[in-house]
């Protein structure tokens, strides 16, 4: 469970900081009090769209969160509604997480002592944008079965190497493989490092006989994309995630897909999270509008407030959060099989 003990801390202020750096301090009228409606909100939602937790079987989560954390650091209450959603998976892969990573363990700590994280390097170069990758679990339903890794396929056309670690939850044995592929405007460059991928991953699940989950942001808009239909034409069940998992445009960017040939593997349930009928509402105009006068002056407001959607895009981020629930307990099935 989300710590929130901080929030008796604060007061009707809130300090931008750029790096280490205090930009200045901004009047924040009954932060407290909105942070806290506000989660309660958020909980009540969280609860009515992503309840399995609760069931006993696996939540992975994917969220790509936008700049995870470079220049101007997010609100206060933007990390507690970050740690809030990620609390409801058992698992969650983070992309976009940059170089320093004092945003990554803000939300760790609002977390509390039982989630613990593993991280990438950085990627260098124009194509990698200095980014990491980030699995985030939650100790008391996962464990790490120590090996983790990145994937350098054979041409290495990859922008940032994929980053996969292996875990288990009850009865099931996974290992989870997370992506951002380049933003190549070449279609073609996008399909070949998915497939190039996706490949090696099924020759592994089936050489070690276990599922292998593929997640993380794809770039690729449709679901139809050549490239899906031969990942499940291969042996991938390839989930679909609605009509877009992006804030501002109708793109489907975001993929999750599992092997089926190697192992039994149970799906339950699938889906994204729209935090913006909970927090940071579009008809929260006065409250935007407050923010952004407050801004001025501290070489803050003239970028970060722009619109709407660009607001959200750096306080939450301009990806929605995708999950998909799996039954972790075999043991019927192992006994059955024995008997049978």
């Amino acid at each position: 469970m989300a710590f929130y003990k901080k929030i008796r801390t604060y007061d009707d202020t809130e300090d931008i900081f750029e790096g280490s750096k205090r930009l200045k301090s901004i009047h924040y009228p009954n932060k407290k009090k909105r942070i806290a409606e506000n989660l309660l909100t958020l909980r009540h939602d969280l609860r009515q769209k992503i309840s399995a937790k609760n069931s006993g079987n696996l939540i992975v989560g994917s969220w790509n969160i936008q700049n995870f954390d470079n220049g101007i650091q997010r609100l206060d209450e933007s990390n507690h509604y970050i740690a809030e959603i990620i609390d409801c998976f058992d698992l969650c892969a983070v992309q976009e997480v940059r170089d320093n990573l004092d945003a990554l363990e803000r939300i760790m700590r609002l977390l509390g002592p039982n989630w613990d994280y593993f991280v990438s390097d950085v990627t260098v170069g124009d194509r990698g944008n200095s980014e990491r990758m980030a699995f985030l679990y939650d100790t008391n339903r996962v464990f790490f079965r120590k090996r983790i890794g990145e994937i350098i396929p054979e041409n290495n056309h990859v922008a940032r190497n994929p980053f996969f670690a292996a875990f288990q939850s009850g009865w099931f044995r996974f290992t989870l493989c997370s992506t951002h592929v380049t933003f190549d405007s070449d279609l073609d460059k996008r399909r070949a490092e998915i497939k190039e991928i996706s490949d090696i991953l099924l020759r592994r699940a089936m050489d070690d006989r276990e599922i292998y989950i593929f997640l993380g942001d794809m770039n690729i808009k449709s679901n139809d994309d050549p490239v899906f239909v031969s990942m499940r034409d291969e042996g991938w069940n390839v989930k679909e995630f609605g009509s877009t998992t992006t804030g501002a445009s109708a793109s489907k960017y975001d993929k999750m897909a599992f092997t089926e040939k190697a192992n039994h593997v149970k799906y339950e349930s699938h889906g994204s999270y729209d935090w913006r009928s909970s927090v940071f509402r579009p008809d929260e105009e006065d409250y935007f509008e407050r923010v952004k006068m407050a801004m001025r002056g501290s070489g803050f407001g003239t970028h970060h407030m722009n619109n709407y959607n660009h607001f959200m895009g750096l306080e939450m981020s301009d990806h929605l959060p995708i999950w998909i629930e799996l039954k972790t307990d075999y043991s019927e099935r192992y006994l059955n099989e024995m008997i049978s």
